[in-house]
């Protein structure tokens, strides 16, 4: 198929915000959150104040990257390790007890690879509660991995993982 991506509208996508605040956002995140200087504690209130649901005790390291914070919730006991990306441009949900490794990628967006304009095809992901997404491990639109679920490093969950189930890339060593 022939692309024409001159002809993409974007249609169906909301970004959830006026301008200003998405310029706002984007100004914090760039210039102060994901500084290693900006202390660890005060990441989750930020996020807050931009409209994440954020739980207690969560660790969220620096480099992290948040596409849009009112897009996240996130519950209690959670770890987001060192340049995280979580671009959501849909909602993404993160339960109790859930680790999310370095450089990890949770990744809501897509497009129609049927489409000539090659307009979005986006979907929320959910990590359950106890489930792992390991270091540089990639979780893609419209997944959720179940409960005590594992993303190995460097894997690529296209589908859903199921509770206790893990992925991991090519063979054993």
């Amino acid at each position: 198929m022939d692309r024409h991506l001159r002809g993409f509208t974007g249609a169906g996508y909301d970004k959830g915000r006026p301008l200003l605040v998405q310029a706002a956002w984007f100004a914090v995140l760039n210039l102060v959150f994901v500084k290693w200087w900006f202390p660890t504690r005060w990441r989750p209130a930020v996020l807050r104040a931009f409209g994440a649901r954020i739980g207690r005790r969560v660790l969220i390291r620096q480099r992290v990257r948040v596409h849009w914070p009112w897009r996240l919730d996130i519950g209690d006991d959670v770890w987001i390790g060192e340049g995280a990306w979580l671009l959501n441009l849909e909602q993404i949900t993160i339960g109790s007890n859930v680790c999310v490794s370095q450089d990890a990628l949770l990744c809501t967006g897509s497009h129609q690879r049927h489409s000539s304009t090659f307009e979005f095809d986006n979907g929320p992901i959910r990590l359950e509660p106890g489930s792992w997404v390991a270091a540089r491990a990639v979780v893609l639109r419209g997944v959720t991995v179940g409960r005590s679920g594992v993303v190995g490093a460097s894997a690529v969950a296209h589908h859903d993982v199921g509770p206790g189930a893990v992925v991991t890339t090519g063979a054993p060593a």
